[in-house]
């Protein structure tokens, strides 16, 4: 039995991870300020003994010993790390060099969930992680896309300087149950939009690209990066490089509802990518592994959530 820290554990997918890493036997320490993270959707795993929820905010200094942490903390979508971005550079930043500071002194394997979002809106493509990407360092997206840069930067010179045991993963465009209903990214928009009776909303003319990968798939590769030898350090790429454009995501989720909404146009948003899909060649390589459920059964799936918990707010 392993002792695992999973900060930002009761979010998206910090609620996955912490459910798949108690099943496979091990002991999870779940912290999370509650910014963009539930406890509802941890509250089934409370009564479980080697289940513990510690409430603390990663930028703040702790103290804790573990085998193993999966540093998620960090509001991912626009609307929640655009309402306070000095706030989300500082969980980027100050949050790595909290959790580094553990795993040296502590030498625990430490996991850093970096994201899509470094390589800005692309020049190459898809994306494979030798791109140094093209990002705007001082626009309304820099909080997260920076602040996630500069987390990868610390994590490579802890590994470099200090000899820290470093995972790093880039996340791609992922969803399913336990994403927050109100946080502006795509899938959830279009979902919940569509269950409510309303219009869906693209912001551009619906071209643009992105590549979904469902939750489960994702912990699956994100608990094999965590299992490679120490010297693999990554950055690896995990996302599913079927790649869709905006409007056929609103017409599938539109047919899959059996909404009547209709597909609205607004203007894009500032630095807002035209494409996304990754090269996933490392994972294949180096996990053993690629996303087995695509995006008709994933957003089934997902949908069923939703319906449930719109039913559940009223």
């Amino acid at each position: 039995m392993k002792k695992i820290l999973v900060t930002g554990g009761a979010g998206f997918l910090g609620s996955h991870l912490c459910e798949a890493l108690l099943k496979q036997g091990n002991e999870v320490i779940c912290m999370d300020n509650y910014f963009t993270g539930s406890k509802s959707n941890i509250v089934h795993l409370l009564d479980n003994p080697y289940f513990e929820l510690y409430r603390h905010d990663v930028t703040m200094p702790t103290h804790i010993e573990v085998d193993e942490i999966y540093n998620l903390a960090c509001p991912a979508s626009p609307i929640h790390y655009q309402y306070d971005p000095i706030k989300t550079i500082q969980t980027s930043v100050m949050g790595a060099i909290n959790m580094l500071g553990i795993a040296k002194r502590t030498g625990a394997k430490i996991l850093q969930a970096s994201t899509s979002e470094v390589y800005g809106d692309p020049h190459i493509h898809p994306q494979p992680e030798e791109y140094w990407g093209n990002v705007n360092p001082i626009g309304i997206r820099s909080c997260y896309d920076e602040g996630k840069r500069c987390a990868e930067t610390l994590f490579f010179d802890y590994y470099r300087q200090n000899k820290v045991r470093i995972k790093v993963i880039r996340i791609f465009n992922t969803y399913g149950p336990n994403m927050h209903p109100n946080d502006g990214r795509v899938v959830s928009n279009f979902i919940v939009q569509a269950l409510k009776g309303k219009d869906i909303t693209i912001y551009g003319d619906g071209s643009q690209t992105r590549s979904f990968c469902y939750c489960d798939d994702l912990i699956r590769g994100m608990i094999a990066m965590m299992a490679t030898p120490d010297g693999i350090t990554g950055p690896i790429n995990l996302g599913n490089p079927h790649e869709f454009t905006i409007k056929q995501l609103a017409e599938l989720v539109i047919e899959l509802t059996g909404a009547k909404s209709k597909i609205i146009y607004e203007p894009l948003p500032s630095d807002d990518p035209t494409q996304r899909q990754p090269v996933i060649d490392k994972a294949k390589e180096i996990l053993h592994w690629e996303p087995t459920i695509q995006l008709r059964e994933g957003l089934v799936k997902t949908i069923e959530y939703f319906d449930k918990k719109l039913a559940n707010d009223k």
